[in-house]
């Protein structure tokens, strides 16, 4: 992991297309900025996660839900 200092108004560029602006700090608060492009995701961590564990649990449900077919379709003929 990559740890960097900056102050507020400062930014920092991820490649071309990637660049972050801390606006201020309050406390132990951090404003910032992102500038992405408009076909590129950004998730807060805690909703990533989120959508990451339901993600495995569709693909779990789609594999027993997959061999369920199967078994039936094998009883079938």
């Amino acid at each position: 992991m990559l740890i960097l200092s900056r102050r507020a108004g400062e930014s920092l560029h991820i490649g071309d297309d990637i660049k972050i602006t801390v606006f201020s700090i309050q406390g132990k608060q951090v404003k910032l900025g992102i500038d992405v492009p408009a076909d590129t995701l950004v998730y807060r961590e805690e909703v990533y996660l989120r959508i990451k564990d339901e993600n495995t649990l569709a693909i779990q449900a789609s594999n027993s839900d997959l061999l369920a077919a199967a078994s039936i379709w094998q009883k079938r003929t």
